[in-house]
Parts: structure tokens; sequence; C-alpha cells
């Protein structure tokens, strides 16, 4: 059996379709089969890099380039500090990871360069 896509907006599994638009009847957000080939083409396209411009996967091994001050507490992440096992994750922040000595960090891919 045809499912419609569950609507972008609130997740709603509720869509229908009217003349080639899908409708959303709990947020009546419309949209067509080419937007949601081209969002999700937009989310495939996000790659993150590092300093040098090299890209990074999950699971990669990075050093860090700068001293970084670890908001909330006076100790710093030193220069040549190096992290295993990477995790790439969207926001500001775009590395999650886990440091020896510090514990569960989020950094920025800027400050790190692969290895």
């Amino acid at each position: 059996m045809f499912k419609y896509p569950d609507c972008p907006s609130c997740q709603s599994e509720y869509t229908y379709e009217v003349g080639g638009l899908y409708i959303c009847p709990e947020c009546h957000k419309e949209w067509s089969n080419a937007e949601e080939k081209e969002e999700i083409s937009n989310q495939e396209e996000i790659v993150f890099r590092d300093t040098n411009g090299n890209p990074l996967t999950d699971g990669d091994a990075v050093a860090i380039i700068k001293d970084l001050k670890v908001k909330g507490s006076s100790s710093t992440l030193k220069i040549g500090t190096i992290v295993k096992n990477i995790k790439l994750v969207d926001g500001d922040h775009n590395i999650d990871c886990k440091i020896d000595g510090f514990g569960q960090m989020k950094l920025k891919s800027q400050f790190v360069k692969k290895l």
C-alpha cells in the first residue's frame, strides 16, 4: 500500500495529496514532491571540514590546533591534544567527542586538523 510522506514541519503521518501538492491537515503545510527531494539533497550536501579544508567523517582522529578555554571550567585544552573517534553533528559546535581528562566535549571543526 502506498504511503504519503510525513509532514516535514510537524512530522504528522496524516498527509494527503491534492493536485500534485502534499497537504498536512494538522499544521496546514503544503509542499510538492520536488521540494521534498530538494530538501533531502540539501541535507546530503553538508560536508564538515577541518582547518585545512580536509573533509571530516565520523570516527576520525583530530588534533586541536590552538589552546581552547573550556567554558565553565578553569582548565584549557592544549594545542596538539588528540581527539579520537569523533562524531559529527549539526550546529555551531559540530564535533561531539570524549577527551581523556575532560570528558564529553563539543568542538568547532575550524579548531581541529585531521590526523
